[in-house]
């Protein structure tokens, strides 16, 4: 069955959860993401999404984070500084899933500015609260169409931790997360290497070869000794993303 690249990264983000994790939820393909994990094999996945609700369970895919969908049948409806301190920095949240303008080598990202950022090029929206989502969530998946643009060496601007910068780690911050241990693609994902912390290629996806990803980044792209193969989309998961999260291709391009 023919998918695109968006139906393929959104499955692929959608088998990284477990069943009952706590998740911090961003708008988009994340968004989608979570929740069709829910509707698969995790139906006890928590989402929990900046505005304030806590085990959201929406009945139609939230178009923002204070969507009032968020709020029907969730757990708990609470302020904004109450998901940051009591549960982000508080270590309550499992998985937070972060996207970036550019991703770098060592997993940075940056949503702030391209360019200098006194004289930038392009003024981007900034943190919000990936900053802290990146030091506190135990485990961090970003989500990123791959292109040398996007995946440069070194990232512009520093706005989301990743696992070092500047050969000073992530661990000598004092950063309680994991950090972003794999970014998913739209050709391939990629994991943070245990020693160095440096992005390298972990598993293609069907039809795509090695040499493909390593023209998407900016450096000389390193892999795993066994690269594993993602299997396609399943027809649950398109019919699901097509006709009950996203029937209006809002998110899905393509």
């Amino acid at each position: 069955m023919a998918y695109t690249p968006d139906e393929l990264m959104t499955s692929v983000a959608a088998r990284e959860l477990a069943d009952g994790e706590v998740v911090f939820v961003g708008i988009g393909l994340p968004n989608l993401a979570c929740n069709l994990a829910r509707r698969t094999h995790a139906p006890h996945l928590v989402l929990i999404y900046e505005s304030g609700a806590v085990g959201a369970v929406p009945e139609r895919l939230p178009m923002s984070i204070g969507d009032p969908a968020l709020v029907t049948g969730s757990l708990m409806v609470c302020g904004m500084a109450d998901v940051f301190q009591l549960m982000l920095q508080n270590g309550r949240i499992e998985v937070g899933f972060l996207g970036g303008a550019q991703v770098d080598q060592y997993g940075n990202l940056n949503t702030t500015v391209i360019g200098s950022y006194r004289h930038p090029a392009v003024r981007l929206p900034g943190s919000g609260g990936a900053a802290e989502i990146a030091i506190h969530a135990r485990r961090t998946l970003v989500v990123s169409k791959l292109s040398a643009r996007t995946f440069p060496a070194r990232v512009d601007f520093v706005t989301s931790p990743g696992m070092r910068r500047d050969g000073v780690t992530r661990h000598e911050l004092g950063m309680p997360g994991a950090g972003p241990v794999k970014v998913i693609t739209d050709k391939a994902v990629l994991e943070a290497d245990a020693a160095t912390g440096e992005l390298v290629l972990a598993a293609l996806y069907p039809g795509v070869e090695e040499a493909e990803v390593g023209a998407g980044v900016g450096w000389p792209l390193r892999c795993r000794p066994r690269l594993a193969r993602i299997d396609p989309p399943t027809a649950t998961e398109l019919r699901l993303l097509r006709e009950v999260l996203d029937p209006k291709r809002l998110y899905l391009r393509g």
